[in-house]
């Protein structure tokens, strides 16, 4: 499904300031794989997906979705293929449009355009019934300005827009770092879902360890723009976050003082 082979990303490159992001990262994801990636402040998880989102060029390597080589597709185009939510809930939603409007739009995303009406009753009658999925009462907001909502409430419905589609891959950017925890746990149940029912393709950063061991069939550890280890199966199952990181520990060589990681 995902498959990056020898990726390479440098910073700054020939200056005081040059940081080495990925290093000859090599991944790949089978369909269906929910991926959780982890790893201290500046291990590259979220260059890693701006990478594959076509944020970035590559310095080197080549990055293939669905048998795709899209290494040089620029980003634009890669919207129609990936679904994107950011740890910024402001980021996904355009703010001053109704929240019908937003889903129309997610709806639409890369269909030809046409002069036609703009939100046909079929259409709305469909968004309330995908609204109701989240539970916040928005199907009967549809109306509303999505500036108006909550942080969480906004995360949400990004989560949902993302998901509309069914993209080809789902990148998770600490999507969930800026929620109090109760309005997290609900997105994360969510976007559990969403996987399972429409068996997507997701990558999913986090910082939390918790989080990391809980959801997913596969987590990957990384640090210095490399993968440190690639855990799986039943073996990813039987983890703690101790032991998790005992291996980090291990492999890295340093403590993890101050590293947020801990507070998970």
């Amino acid at each position: 499904m995902l498959k990056l082979t020898n990726v390479c990303r440098t910073f700054n490159k020939g200056t005081v300031n040059e940081k080495k992001a990925l290093v000859n990262l090599n991944l790949h994801l089978k369909p269906g794989d929910f991926v959780t990636v982890i790893g201290g402040n500046g291990a590259g998880k979220s260059t890693l997906l701006n990478m594959v989102a076509g944020v970035f060029p590559c310095d080197g390597g080549q990055i293939e979705l669905d048998g795709e080589d899209i290494t040089f597709l620029p980003e634009y185009k890669r919207a129609r293929l990936l679904g994107r939510v950011f740890q910024d809930p402001m980021r996904g939603t355009a703010g001053n449009m109704w929240i019908e409007e937003n889903l129309a739009l997610a709806n639409r995303r890369g269909k030809r355009r046409t002069l036609r009406w703009g939100i046909t009753k079929e259409e709305r009658a469909r968004y309330q019934e995908q609204l109701q999925v989240l539970e916040l009462g928005l199907e009967d907001r549809l109306s509303s300005k999505v500036g108006l909502l909550s942080g969480g409430q906004r995360q949400a419905l990004t989560l949902l827009m993302a998901t509309l589609q069914k993209p080809k891959l789902l990148l998770l950017d600490e999507h969930t770092a800026a929620l109090d925890p109760k309005t997290a746990a609900t997105v994360l149940r969510l976007t559990d879902e969403f996987v399972k029912r429409d068996n997507l393709t997701a990558l999913m950063v986090t910082h939390n360890m918790r989080d990391a061991l809980t959801y997913g069939n596969r987590i990957i550890m990384m640090n210095a723009g490399q993968v440190l280890f690639d855990i799986e199966g039943e073996e990813k199952k039987n983890l703690t976050v101790e032991a998790l990181l005992q291996r980090f520990q291990s492999a890295q060589g340093d403590a993890l003082v101050n590293d947020r990681m801990l507070l998970s």
